[in-house]
């Protein structure tokens, strides 16, 4: 009876172990609060570009990874571009822009 309750409490840590080892980061997948983080950013960064009326911000694509923000999708000029990396880089939690647009 001794060994069995040694053998599953040793059997729980284990299964306890590997349930918190799977939400932690890494090098190319976020942990929770990391999905968490960039989903508040990438949020924010569409409300700022929905809120600034010289961009048809409809057709930007806005993707963030540990901070990192990704714009692609469509733009009418170089200059629409470059307004949306700077709005872009206006919000609170943006560490860098990538600028994947194309000019339509």
């Amino acid at each position: 009876m001794k060994w069995f309750k040694v053998l599953s409490g040793m059997v729980i840590a284990a299964v306890v172990a590997l349930s918190v080892s799977a939400c932690a980061p890494t090098a190319t997948k976020e942990g929770t609060g990391g999905y968490i983080d960039d989903t508040v950013v990438t949020t924010k960064v569409k409300t700022a570009l929905l809120g600034d009326k010289s961009l048809k911000s409809t057709e930007i694509n806005v993707e963030t990874f540990k901070g990192r923000v990704q714009l692609s999708g469509f733009v009418i000029s170089p200059q629409a571009a470059n307004r949306a990396v700077q709005v872009t880089r206006g919000v609170a939690g943006v560490k860098s822009v990538v600028n994947n647009m194309q000019i339509k």
